[in-house]
């Protein structure tokens, strides 16, 4: 049971409203947006952002979507696990991509870069930066803006992951559990 109940249309300020009509997607809102509508000038700032993370970052989509699921896992968010696995799929990562993610950077036949990532991430999770060593490799592969970005991604899924976790966000119809994906929780 959510904590903050969705909100429904019926029960929507006209300000609400237009935060719930410009986060429809394929013709639905997700429990997050009408979770966050509660806060209408909260979602209308916060979505500016978490568009750019989504949709305008300079990683590669499929690095991006590893970046975010390992960020999801590791904050135990499976409202957030689920959606970026449908997301991630979209955006070339398969199932096998999906079981490394989760087993983390020493998984068997991850590759360098999958790996290098994931520890990135992780050392955002646990220590709040990115180490020395991962940091350089990291310098040899990306830009100084997808080093920002990928930065920036670690961050704004952990914020949404202790949100959705707080909140209790129920998952929508359709959202894979971790058990579904990769038949255990974190």
């Amino acid at each position: 049971m959510p904590r903050i109940q969705p909100l429904a249309d019926d029960q929507a300020t006209p300000d609400q409203l237009e935060q719930l009509e410009k986060n429809r997607i394929g013709g639905r809102v997700l429990n997050i947006f009408r979770t966050l509508a509660h806060h209408p000038d909260l979602l209308r700032r916060w979505t500016v952002f978490a568009g750019h993370v989504l949709r305008k970052s300079t990683l590669p989509p499929r690095e991006r979507e590893l970046v975010v699921l390992r960020t999801g896992w590791r904050c135990s968010s499976e409202y957030e696990w689920g959606q970026h696995v449908l997301i991630g799929k979209r955006d070339g990562l398969d199932d096998e991509d999906i079981r490394r993610i989760a087993e983390g950077p020493g998984s068997a036949g991850i590759s360098e870069r999958d790996a290098l990532l994931l520890r990135a991430t992780d050392e955002l999770v646990d220590d709040a930066r990115i180490s020395d060593p991962t940091w350089a490799a990291l310098a040899d592969t990306y830009d100084t803006q997808q080093l920002i970005d990928l930065v920036f991604a670690v961050g704004q899924y952990t914020l949404v992951s202790m949100a959705l976790n707080t909140f209790e966000v129920e998952r929508d119809p359709g959202v894979p559990s971790f058990e579904e994906t990769v038949g255990r929780r974190p």
